[in-house]
């Protein structure tokens, strides 16, 4: 079974009588009922809805939690859950001294504290390790990026733009990474609200190449921008698209069209939201 260290990500520790309350209380995720050993998929908001980061959350029991999150959001990650903490009993500290590996594919699973990926069976496991260990390991980054591609699992950064994208347009929706019977959260009124009305025109699908393009190849229905390109690998990529254009395009007969080679988009198989450009 490949064990990849994910060195794009770092792990915050959240720890103290208050954790699970203070938690649960700002992200789109339930944590109240989140049992040790357990993980959830969620985000921090700004008010107005957009996200600041997602991560994976995980139980270490004893309150104490941990969010594996975009290192390139680590900062901004702490300075806004400080921002929150006001006069709660919590501590919140970069985890320097641990790591995090994806698990998947076929095999038997490796040693040590493993937290089910809770967007997707498929997706596999993640495992944290002490950070000494985790240079030693030899899966190829390459291989898990295909891997979370050909599922269809979009990432912050290459798949959407952390504090410009909802968590609809990110499908966070569809991979349970929003709990809307929880109550209130940051940026929660804008988000129920895309939910109740369904007004979530972007998404997050696949997009079947014939060539290779690079990340932000902007999609075309001749003069009209669809949307653009993310992450690629084997002939498929993520692509952040409004789904009403790309629709339009369709009954029309207009191709669509990514540096000059023609694009065909696709709803991920775990994916309920209408897609009548497929």
């Amino acid at each position: 079974m490949p064990v990849v260290h994910l060195t794009d990500r770092a792990l915050i520790r959240v720890h103290g009588p208050d954790a699970r309350h203070f938690l649960h209380n700002i992200l789109t995720c339930n944590v109240a009922d989140l049992p040790a050993g357990g993980s959830r998929y969620g985000a921090l908001l700004f008010p107005q809805g957009k996200i600041i980061a997602d991560f994976l959350l995980y139980d270490e029991g004893g309150d104490s939690f941990l969010l594996d999150a975009p290192r390139s959001q680590l900062a901004d990650l702490l300075k806004r859950l400080g921002f929150y903490k006001l006069r709660a009993q919590v501590t919140c500290e970069e985890a320097a001294d641990l790591a995090v590996a994806a698990v998947f594919g076929d095999g038997g699973a490796p040693a040590g504290r493993l937290f089910a990926d809770p967007r997707l069976d498929a997706l596999g496991s993640r495992l944290v390790l002490p950070a000494a260990d985790a240079a030693a390991l030899s899966g190829d980054a390459t291989a898990y990026e295909a891997h979370r591609i050909a599922l269809g699992i979009p990432k912050g950064g290459p798949d959407f733009a952390y504090g410009d994208a909802f968590p609809h347009e990110a499908d966070m929706d569809q991979l349970g990474g929003v709990d809307f019977k929880k109550g209130c959260y940051v940026g929660q009124e804008v988000v129920a609200r895309m939910q109740h009305r369904g007004t979530a025109r972007t998404r997050a699908v696949q997009a079947l190449l014939d060539a290779a393009l690079e990340p932000g190849s902007e999609i075309m229905a001749g003069e009209k921008s669809v949307g653009r390109v993310g992450s690629a690998a084997d002939g498929t990529a993520i692509a952040l698209v409004r789904l009403d254009r790309a629709a339009d395009a369709k009954a029309a007969g207009i191709p669509l069209v990514a540096g000059g080679h023609e694009v065909k988009l696709r709803r991920p198989q775990w994916a309920t939201f209408a897609m009548e450009a497929e």
